[in-house]
């Protein structure tokens, strides 16, 4: 057994103070007034809040994903994250053929039933995806699903798989036949009208991949697929806040369409994030980082040098969100979309994965199963 003693603490939902964090086995065993006992004591003014998670990792570490879908690579991508705050991540392969689809989904397979930690599934992004709306994902790749490529993702998966599609690309249909199967489907590189929109989410799409980017725009009359988004009242959206892919006031408006119970934040992290590399290739493009923008050789952007931890401190200090939601937005919220209630909050039961934060938001520590990484 062993015990963190804070003075300040985000459970996922709210803020408390003076509390003893008892953890055993990877677990939160209880959450009680501070007492006087032997305990890990924060520095003053640091915030104990639940692991990060994140729903949207390409790579890290120095390597992607789509390099080499094998379980070592989940598993050292996952480290890095880890070592970051973000102690569950959703590996994400960037649309691959499909022998690399059938690869990955196999890594995973294998990562996950060898333990692997930090990985909750995998987050497949595409090729079911518009053509016009494909950004750094190579063209060549864009396809339509077949009834086999349908039956791959449906058959049983020991994590949570979230698949990113386009829903002008994909029948509705289809969608329905994944989400029966348990599969989270989102929506993304999408050129999509909002009538296409509503009939995806009325076949089970729950939430939509990086919002604003890479889908079409709101309009005022069409909608298109940010419209829908922040239209419906259930579905949920990831963003990435790393003051490149969208503009801090865009990121407020779908705040307060949305709250921070339905947006949440992701890092669509790169190979650079967690890492001293500067460039990397993907598909034979070489990327680039500069001034802390990753960009293809023709000037597009390509994912995000960030981590969970750094999207939360801009959240709060460029762009105006209140910490408590800002916390919510890496926690409680993602959590929901994995529809795991172990994970995103600190209290009885709860998985022992815990980052604590400075004054500065900056992450001074991380356990992870009750171990500390940090």
């Amino acid at each position: 057994m062993s015990v963190i003693r804070a003075a300040r603490l985000f459970d996922g939902t709210r803020f408390d103070e003076a509390r003893d964090v008892v953890m055993e086995a990877g677990r939160v065993t209880a959450l009680r007034p501070a007492g006087n006992g032997a305990a890990a004591e924060l520095p003053e003014g640091a915030i104990l809040v639940p692991g990060f998670i994140d729903l949207q990792v390409n790579g890290g570490d120095g390597v992607m994903l789509n390099d080499d879908p094998a379980p070592g690579r989940l598993r050292r991508i996952a480290r890095a994250h880890a070592k970051s705050g973000s102690t569950t991540i959703l590996p994400t392969l960037i649309s691959g053929t499909r022998p690399l689809l059938a690869a990955t989904l196999a890594a995973g397979r294998a990562a996950i039933g060898e333990g692997a930690a930090g990985v909750a599934g995998l987050h497949l992004e595409g090729p079911f995806l518009a053509p016009a709306r494909r950004g750094v994902h190579p063209a060549e790749a864009m396809t339509l699903p077949t009834e086999d490529d349908i039956a791959a993702l449906c058959a049983p998966f020991p994590g949570r798989l979230l698949v990113t599609l386009a829903p002008d690309m994909v029948a509705p249909e289809m969608v329905a036949r994944l989400v029966a199967a348990g599969v989270i489907v989102f929506a993304g590189h999408t050129d999509g009208t909002f009538a296409q929109m509503q009939a995806g989410l009325a076949a089970g799409i729950s939430g939509f991949t990086h919002l604003y980017n890479a889908m079409s725009p709101l309009t005022v009359r069409e909608p298109g697929a940010v419209g829908a988004a922040l239209d419906h009242p259930t579905a949920r959206a990831g963003i990435i806040a790393d003051r490149l892919h969208v503009h801090p006031a865009a990121i407020r408006v779908a705040l307060r369409c949305m709250g921070p119970e339905r947006l949440f934040l992701v890092s669509d992290a790169m190979a650079t994030a967690a890492s001293d590399v500067t460039s990397f290739e993907l598909y034979g493009q070489k990327i680039t980082l500069t001034d802390g923008r990753l960009t293809n050789q023709g000037g597009t952007l390509a994912g995000a040098h960030l981590t969970m931890a750094e999207a939360v401190q801009i959240a709060v200090q460029d762009i105006g969100i209140p910490l408590a939601d800002a916390l919510m937005m890496a926690t409680r919220t993602p959590a929901e979309v994995l529809g795991r209630a172990d994970l995103g909050r600190i209290g009885r039961g709860a998985a022992a994965d815990l980052v604590a934060l400075d004054r500065e938001l900056r992450v001074i520590g991380v356990w992870q199963a009750g171990q500390r990484l940090r």
